[in-house]
């Protein structure tokens, strides 16, 4: 089996791109990395490429669940696992790419995952919101849920203690990987996020995100990804959209941040310094890198 190319990295430095070129010049297809792009509808907050982006290349694992279902880390493993042996019989090679690294990891490494008894409800009375926060991160360090929101914070720690992972061999890769991080200056990086807001608005994010309002009550999602769970306050309350954006920007660039620890301490990373100017340029840098 050749090498499953891995396409991780911040939003805005050019995943998407460097994505759909390379699998035109490997005979490959993508399976999306990012959790947020498996619901339909979560279209422009997501930056879920365009069917002109995908320009014809098969792209899987994109809108396959309603924004009021669930979906796990667990879900996900199982579905790219099947998609990396469909694809494979067809003798194509695969790219995956996205921000959560969470899910590749557990896709492409030996993680375990069992169910509890989940008719067992626990209480959590007797835990503050801190000591909730520190359990959760004892499964995972993506955690965009603020302090404040108890009663998020208990739903997501009883769904991760309800599918616990048990592997002690977390860092054994199950497929031949090379993994590619894009990355740019961090100052740069901050600018494109926030101008990548004000663009997500030009293209119609409120327009996204009030056409969703009837199932925020009911998704887990549109109260947890950034570019959405800020319009809660907007949409049921009384806060200035000027916040909500400026909201959106500093959890982004603090998810950016938080992104890049991870890719560096979870994955043998070869990163890759983008070249804006001549984009063509770090296409064909990544792709001799592959080839090699």
């Amino acid at each position: 089996m050749e090498d499953i190319i891995v396409i991780v990295g911040p939003t805005g430095v050019g995943k998407t791109k460097l994505s759909v070129e390379l699998a035109k010049r490997i005979d490959a297809e993508i399976i999306n990395g990012d959790s947020v792009s498996i619901y339909k509808k979560l279209d422009i907050g997501s930056a879920k490429p365009t069917i002109e982006e995908r320009q014809n290349i098969p792209h899987h694992l994109f809108d396959i669940k309603e924004v009021t279902e669930e979906y796990s880390v667990y879900d996900y493993q199982q579905d790219v696992r099947k998609k990396i042996e469909e694809i494979t019989s067809r003798e194509k090679r695969i790219i995956i790419v996205g921000g959560t690294g969470l899910y590749i990891k557990a896709a492409l490494y030996n993680y375990e995952f069992t169910k509890k008894d989940t008719s067992i409800t626990k209480d959590y009375d007797n835990l503050s919101n801190e000591e909730i926060m520190e359990k959760i991160k004892e499964y995972t360090e993506e955690v965009d849920i603020h302090l404040n929101n108890r009663q998020r914070l208990i739903r997501y720690l009883e769904k991760l203690e309800n599918k616990e992972v048990i592997s002690n061999k977390k860092d054994e890769a199950l497929y031949p990987i090379k993994v590619i991080g894009l990355t740019t200056a961090r100052e740069y990086l901050y600018e494109r996020i926030n101008d990548r807001v004000d663009k997500m608005m030009e293209s119609g994010l409120l327009e996204e995100v009030t056409s969703l309002k009837k199932y925020y009550k009911d998704s887990r999602i549109l109260n947890s990804a950034i570019g959405y769970k800020e319009f809660f306050s907007y949409l049921f309350e009384d806060k200035s959209l000027d916040s909500v954006l400026s909201e959106i920007k500093q959890n982004s660039r603090r998810y950016a941040k938080r992104q890049y620890t991870f890719f560096n301490h979870q994955f043998d990373t070869n990163w890759f310094e983008v070249d804006f100017h001549n984009f063509s340029h770090t296409i064909e840098e990544v792709y001799q890198f592959i080839i090699k």
